[in-house]
């Protein structure tokens, strides 16, 4: 007997799973039962498995019954002319949606010269088996396969149009591109979906040639023009919230500029680009820990209503600040109310993101790399044509990464820049190399898109001949402005004394074990001293039983809270040391410290 399974729930068992699940696909595909459920029987495990929860990844596929494909010419034809539609092929049984479980069930061919009788399936088009990030690469299946992997995985990270309504919008952070482009070299995904709405990088002039070494290990570098005439900028939109919250007894925040004398005033600067009602205008440009919205809060009740007292002594100042280390232009500000009733306001900041050293950019090929070098355009190397690449791209990246389909995509967009007509170029059915080629050479260019280039700073002619075209860019969310963090002094956490955690509060960088092998390795071990001193703390330490001693600060005394005045030795030490003295205390473990005189 087979398990029957419905969603995970075993609900009895069959003598027949073949025929079982065969019945289902019958029911389903004659409209019987709902074309969202999947059958599958796994010899392997004796169980049927109906799936019927939501959440699956499913995909259409044609039907092949005895060799023969259900969706003939006569359907496209009535589908071309709008007589049917896509439901209709659903319901009828032409076309189906597989899950992952029940596809282990069938055979599907890529190509209907590939259905033999065995064939349960046929793909609608071979390309339909990538998902959507993907499918927006060209050639991808001269690339190795992990290459479209992080391909795909880059498309989701890069900054675009994220929405057609981003203007009205309030999101807590986002990124636009300023100036984006429709791809030279292209796949059927751009013209299937709304990508003329939501576009996300920019057609570049790409060498693939070293440039004295500093685009070394993926690193880019780039023309300093091309940034200058607006290349890969984008905005950053980052937005703040601040609430008049009401409090017990009739106490609410008050929003505006806070007078002197409360706790926490910052002075008459601080507040000096506020308007009247204690919120910044708009396009006021503001700076990092600048104040945005000014607030002042009742302090937190301490005992019975009847001992509260109000006053200027009893309101702190809570204004809702810049985060540490950002900066922008104050952008859009809406006031309004939250479902409680109380005032809500939010700023959006938005900071112009010109490419800079550092900041991360991507082809479509999943050959990613950081901009290193700026160059000014006139030291750039240029072709016969005066022709000055956008971006030096080294060929170290191609043989160990073998994506082929990047340097196709060069060709193919070197042949679209110069015929005027985009390249397509989807998976398993894309423009031909020989194609390319020969269109290239009808423009009068070599073939093999390689050029004659010279030094921008010397004039001279470089002896090697450099492949040069155009390729799709993404510029990435990673960029070093928002990246970027270092610190001397600042706050620490009141629990360990050790600095804080996190670039926006001011946090440091944590220094291991790995990072101390590297200091010392490099000669550098009194760097150490100032890495590790960051909680050093002075702890006095009985030297008969061993625990921490108390100071009493009315007496001026250290007294031991087990052997009173005994003698009292003063340590230095890390705090963490000394927490965790104390958390081994809370187990009942006796921590005694053997201390002596130097």
């Amino acid at each position: 007997m087979v398990s029957i399974f419905v969603d995970g729930r075993f609900m009895g068992e069959t003598s027949e799973p073949e025929k079982m699940a065969a019945n289902i696909r019958m029911k389903r595909r004659s409209g019987a039962i709902p074309y969202q459920i999947n059958v599958a029987y796994n010899k392997h495990l004796n169980e049927v498995r109906i799936l019927t929860d939501s959440g699956r990844v499913r995909r259409p596929v044609i039907i092949v019954e005895n060799g023969v494909r259900k969706l003939t010419k006569d359907l496209m034809d009535k589908l071309n002319k709008g007589e049917i539609n896509w439901d209709h092929l659903v319901k009828t049984g032409i076309i189906e949606f597989l899950d992952s479980e029940e596809e282990e069930n069938t055979l599907i061919a890529m190509h209907d010269s590939d259905i033999t009788k065995e064939h349960t399936h046929v793909e609608i088009d071979p390309s339909v088996i990538l998902g959507l990030s993907a499918s927006f690469i060209p050639y991808p299946e001269f690339n190795r396969g992990d290459r479209v992997n992080y391909g795909a995985k880059m498309v989701g990270q890069s900054i675009g149009v994220f929405a057609s309504n981003l203007l009205s919008r309030a999101d807590t952070k986002s990124n636009f591109m300023i100036y984006p482009n429709k791809p030279l070299v292209k796949t059927n995904a751009y013209d299937i979906l709304p990508y003329n709405s939501h576009p996300n990088g920019n057609n570049v002039v790409i060498a693939i040639a070293s440039f004295d070494g500093f685009n070394m290990e993926d690193s880019i570098v780039i023309n300093a023009g091309s940034l200058q005439k607006g290349l890969l900028w984008s905005y950053m939109v980052r937005s703040y919230e601040a609430e008049q919250k009401r409090y017990l007894g009739g106490q609410e925040d008050v929003i505006g500029i806070p007078e002197a004398g409360v706790r926490g005033y910052a002075g008459e600067d601080a507040y000096k680009h506020l308007s009247e009602d204690g919120i910044s205008n708009p396009e006021t440009s503001l700076e990092s820990d600048q104040v945005i919205i000014g607030r002042i809060s009742p302090l937190r009740f301490l005992g019975t209503m009847d001992r509260f007292v109000t006053g200027l002594e009893n309101i702190r100042e809570t204004s809702l600040r810049l985060r540490h280390g950002d900066h922008g232009i104050a952008d859009r500000i809406f006031v309004t109310d939250t479902t409680d009733g109380t005032k809500l306001i939010k700023v959006l900041v938005r900071d112009l993101k010109i490419p800079e050293i550092g900041d991360k950019l991507a082809s479509r090929h999943g050959q990613k790399g950081v901009i290193a070098l700026i160059v000014p355009p006139e030291d750039m190397p240029f072709t016969e044509n005066g022709i000055v690449p956008d971006i030096i791209f080294n060929p170290h990246g191609i043989p160990s990464r073998m994506t082929i389909g990047q340097l196709l995509e060069i060709l193919g967009g070197k042949v679209a820049a110069l015929t005027g007509k985009y390249i397509n170029a989807p998976a398993f059915s894309s423009s031909s190399e020989k194609e390319l080629r020969e269109m290239l050479r009808e423009a009068g260019y070599r073939n093999d898109g390689m050029e004659v280039m010279h030094d921008g700073r010397t004039g001279k002619m470089y002896e090697g001949k450099i492949f040069m075209g155009s390729a799709f860019y993404q510029k990435l969310d990673h960029l070093v402005s928002n990246k970027i963090h270092a610190r001397s002094r600042g706050p620490v956490t009141l629990l360990t004394k050790q600095p804080t955690e996190g670039r926006s509060k001011e946090g440091g960088l944590r220094l291991g074990e790995m990072e101390k092998d590297c200091l010392i390795a490099h000669g550098a071990s009194l760097a150490l001293k100032e890495r590790f001193d960051s909680d050093k703390s002075t702890i006095s330490i009985c030297s008969e039983c061993g625990l921490v001693a108390m100071t009493d600060k009315i007496k001026n005394k250290k007294i031991c809270p087990i052997d009173g005045e005994s003698k009292i030795v003063d340590v230095e030490m890390s705090y963490a040391f000394k927490l965790m003295l104390d958390e081994l205390k809370s187990m009942l473990i006796y921590p005694k410290l053997v201390v002596k005189e130097d």
